[in-house]
């Protein structure tokens, strides 16, 4: 019960703080030149009257243009109990690289959504249903995608990109305890194929509060069941991985970062823990050598560098917008942007050789008035 209350106290911050796409809204006021754009950065609404993706170009200097507006053709929702990060999780919307596809979920209509990427033009859409409930995180890398569904006992399901066809043995269950309350707090983190390819891992956040690891094999199917390791520290919520392929997880019951080896057989090891004294650490994303984690309830970033074994290490702490929740960085490391639930700002910062942060001047607020929902970013 003395455990129970922490949390609820520590992770409250959160809560309390197919058819061809065709761009909403496209306009040429301010646009830069082609030659000055060297990327794009995606932002979805999640908005419950219907869920956008709004994307932007980005500079040279890491300044962001807005570019058009998309539908996905689906919902957006929000959970019970949430209110700065309305679905609870991280990677609600990935983009791949290797196929040159952005994958959105949609929780209110139970589906997700592709789309081919070209610059920050989006076109080919195909939405299908998600295989399950409440979609809230997704991963994607070589021809496939997964799919994490927080409702009823929470699941996984695998689909071929392009098509969006269901990979034969990749339905799988999480075998949660079903209507848990709050809702936030007890619906699955997020999903994520490791480095390799050969494992698939979601974190239950306090539903479990377990690092849960599928085999994937070569044909994309899954293990009949999860391996599950109870995670170092309550709470396991949003991942990355380091360079070496090891998990970096934020575990928001003591606001820890917290390193894991991944191994053969699906079991997970701590390699080390460190707190950062903030609130409501949920979100984390690595920018070159760097790891910076979102405190949601401190509208702050903890910067971090692993040294050697996988050890966390602070570098420092910047201040946000209000409700700091998913982020992610350019491929370079050279940039980082930060959603941010109070008020639906995107948030620009460059990285500095030191790892601190500095704004970029181009903060811009992705969302429409009156729609608050912000939640899932990508960056290419």
């Amino acid at each position: 019960m003395e455990q129970t209350t922490r949390l609820a106290s520590g992770i409250g911050m959160v809560a309390g703080i197919a058819g061809l796409a065709a761009p909403l809204g496209a306009y040429a006021e301010g646009r830069a030149p082609a030659s000055a754009s060297t990327g794009a950065v995606f932002v979805q609404t999640n908005d419950s009257f219907g869920n956008q993706i709004v994307s932007y170009r980005r500079g040279s200097h890491g300044q962001l243009i807005f570019a058009a507006r998309y539908d996905t053709g689906g919902l957006g929702a929000a959970l019970t109990g949430a209110v700065v990060d309305k679905l609870a999780s991280q990677a609600s919307l990935v983009y791949d690289s290797r196929d040159h596809v952005l994958v959105a979920v949609n929780a209110g209509s139970n589906s997700i959504t592709e789309f081919h990427v070209d610059g920050a033009q989006l076109s080919d859409r195909v939405t299908m249903p998600a295989g399950g409930s409440i979609p809230v995180s997704v991963t994607t890398d070589a021809g496939r995608i997964y799919v994490l569904n927080a409702g009823g006992a929470g699941s996984v399901q695998g689909f071929h990109t392009g098509s969006l066809t269901r990979i034969p043995g990749s339905a799988r269950s999480l075998h949660l305890t079903p209507n848990l309350t709050p809702q936030f707090l007890n619906t699955p983190g997020q999903i994520g194929l490791t480095p390799d390819q050969r494992h698939l891992v979601v974190t239950t956040k306090a539903n479990g509060s377990s690092i849960d690891v599928f085999r994937v094999f070569a044909d994309g199917g899954l293990s009949a069941s999860a391996t599950v390791t109870p995670a170092a520290n309550p709470v396991p919520f949003g991942f990355t991985f380091d360079r070496a392929g090891d998990l970096v997880d934020t575990e928001a019951g003591t606001n820890a970062l917290t390193t894991y080896a991944i191994h053969a057989d699906g079991t997970a090891s701590e390699l080390a823990s460190v707190t950062n004294g903030q609130a409501a650490l949920c979100w984390v994303a690595g920018a070159g050598r760097f790891f910076y984690g979102a405190n949601a309830g401190s509208g702050t970033l903890t910067g971090y560098t692993l040294g050697a074994g996988g050890v966390p290490s602070i570098v420092g702490e910047t201040a946000t917008d209000p409700g700091t929740i998913d982020l992610a960085a350019t491929p370079d490391g050279r940039f980082l942007y930060v959603e941010t639930g109070v008020s639906g700002i995107l948030d620009a910062f460059a990285v500095r050789p030191d790892g601190s942060l500095v704004g970029t001047g181009s903060s811009v607020a992705p969302e429409l008035p009156g729609h608050t929902g912000l939640e899932g970013i990508a960056v290419s």
